[in-house]
Order: structure tokens, then C-alpha cells, then sequence
């Protein structure tokens, strides 16, 4: 394998993130040291931010550090097509991680091929070999922007007692695609640091359902996906072509049809209209599976 650039985490709230926390979302801690990146090809390889390493054009010892240290042999000579990207903490912004937290390598991605590996998936894979990975916060499904910001808080991983809280926090979707087709994760950046080191269970934090879910649940009803889909298949005949127009179809049906009633309902509620068209096509998606 050749050394792969790891990608660049947008900002949330940008065009690029656009609907990420629609869905399940893990909450990571950000930390504060150097991009590095870790492969197996005929030996142990490893990269920066944006170049492969060597012993003699390292990036503040990483590679030094790296090949010294048997976990990582062990994992690849196992898992050969596994890429690890982190975080190898040396001093940057913050100088105040843990004593005990320097200089090591604290993994926040792990790529098999072209494909990003589940949380859940490669930390048992990295708990197996002892290598130290960054665990979530928190995993929250459809979280507010305000449940996002109050995570900040919350970032309590390898900084001593007392001095802050960390860099900020990461948001990873892993079923998520932005408008553009890309995986991308997204960060919010706190200007106040906290943390202390410590490795815990990751908490489920228990969304209330949001309004536009509640309208799709109640008011898109599987009679009328059906009535929409026997009106496009009589005219034209069913095609995988005509599913952007059942969805914005049933979409218009909905408003339409139904905003009176569902403001009737939810008493005046304040409804994001991007939102509930994400959760209308949700709907059609679970009514008539076999479509898509």
C-alpha cells in the first residue's frame, strides 16, 4: 500500500456537513498533537499529515516510536489491509494533556481498503493487539446542534484535573453522505479546554424524537407511498429512474396535503423543511423497502 492522505474534517454547520446529525452519530474527543498514519507494505510504514515517513525525514519521532513498538507488528501481520490514522501527541496548541499522555499514538480512524471501519468494528480489533484509540463521548441519534455544543463540556480525555476542557469534539455519521456523495466527518471547535485521562464506556444519550420525524412517522402512510408509486408505474412503468420523483412526489403530498393537520397537531410547531424531507424519503424507505 502507498501512504493515503487522511481526509480533511469539515467544520459543522457548512455546506459540506449539511445533515449530518441526521441519523446516529458518535461524538468523539478532539485532541491536539500531529496527523500521523500508520500502514503495513513489506514492512512497517508510516506517514504525516501529508507525506510518508522515513527514519531519516521523520515527523517528530513518530516512525522512531513507531517501529520500536511490537502492537503495531502484531496487528498487521493479522489484519495486512488495515490503514491507522491518529493523533501522535507532542506539543502543538495545548500544553496541557497528562503527563503520561506524551508521545504516544491514539488512533481516531481506521481505513480496510478505500473503506472506513465502524467504531464499534475496529475498537475491538485494537483493544485485541493493546493499542490505544480514542473513544467516543457519547453516541446520540439526531442530536440538536445544542446537544452537540453541550458534548464540548464533556471532553474530559487526557487532560490533568483542573485545567481545562479539550480541543473540541468530532461528529461521525458513519451511514452518512454529504449532497456531494463524500464521507466526511465534522468538527466543532471550543475555545476552553477540560479533560483528564481516563478510557469509559461509551454513554447512549437518548434523543427526544424530533418534530419533523414525528410528522413523517404520523402522516406518511404506506397507502399513500403506494398510491404515488401505482401512479408513476401506470404511466411509465416502474424504473429505479423515477425513485427522485416518487420521493418528491410524496414530499409534495405531504405539504400539500398535511401541514394544516400536523400544525393542528404539534400546536404551531417550528418545522425544518430540509429536515423533514430528509425524514420523508426515511419513511418511503422503510414503507416499501423493495424499491430501493
Amino acid at each position: 500500500m502507498e501512504f493515503k492522505k487522511y481526509q480533511h474534517v469539515e467544520r459543522f454547520g457548512t455546506i459540506e456537513t449539511a445533515g449530518i446529525e441526521n441519523g446516529m452519530c458518535y461524538v468523539f474527543p478532539k485532541i491536539d498533537g500531529t496527523n500521523a498514519s500508520l500502514w503495513w507494505d513489506d514492512g512497517l510504514k508510516a506517514g504525516s499529515r501529508n507525506r510518508e515517513l522515513s527514519l531519516n525525514y521523520d515527523n517528530a519521532g513518530f516512525m522512531a516510536w513507531a517501529i520500536n513498538e511490537p502492537s503495531f507488528r502484531d496487528l498487521f501481520r493479522e489484519y495486512p489491509q488495515l490503514r491507522l490514522y491518529g493523533e501522535w501527541l507532542v506539543p502543538h496548541t495545548l500544553n496541557t494533556y497528562h503527563e503520561c499522555a506524551w508521545r504516544n499514538f491514539y488512533v481516531f480512524d481506521v481505513m480496510s481498503g478505500d473503506e472506513y471501519l465502524h467504531y464499534d468494528d475496529y475498537s475491538k480489533i485494537l483493544s485485541t493487539h493493546g493499542i490505544e484509540y480514542i473513544p467516543p463521548i457519547c453516541r446520540v441519534e439526531n442530536p440538536t446542534y445544542e446537544r452537540l455544543i453541550s458534548q464540548l463540556e464533556k471532553n474530559d480525555y487526557l487532560i490533568e484535573d483542573g485545567k481545562g476542557t479539550g480541543e473540541g469534539i468530532v461528529i461521525k455519521n458513519y451511514d452518512y453522505r454529504n449532497k456531494f456523495g463524500r464521507i466526511v466527518w465534522a468538527k466543532i471547535v471550543a475555545n476552553e479546554f477540560k479533560a483528564k485521562h481516563r478510557k469509559k464506556d461509551v454513554a447512549e444519550i437518548k434523543e427526544a424524537k424530533i418534530i419533523e420525524q414525528e410528522i413523517a412517522e404520523k402522516f406518511i402512510t404506506k397507502s399513500l407511498v403506494e398510491k404515488e408509486f401505482a401512479k408513476i408505474n401506470a404511466e411509465a412503468g416502474w424504473s429505479s429512474k423515477f425513485i427522485p420523483r416518487l420521493l418528491s412526489t410524496v414530499f409534495y403530498c405531504l405539504v400539500k396535503e398535511e401541514s394544516w393537520n400536523f400544525i393542528k397537531e404539534f400546536k404551531n410547531p417550528t418545522i425544518d423543511f430540509k429536515r423533514l424531507s430528509f425524514f420523508t424519503n426515511n419513511r418511503i424507505k422503510e414503507l416499501m423497502p423493495e424499491l430501493f
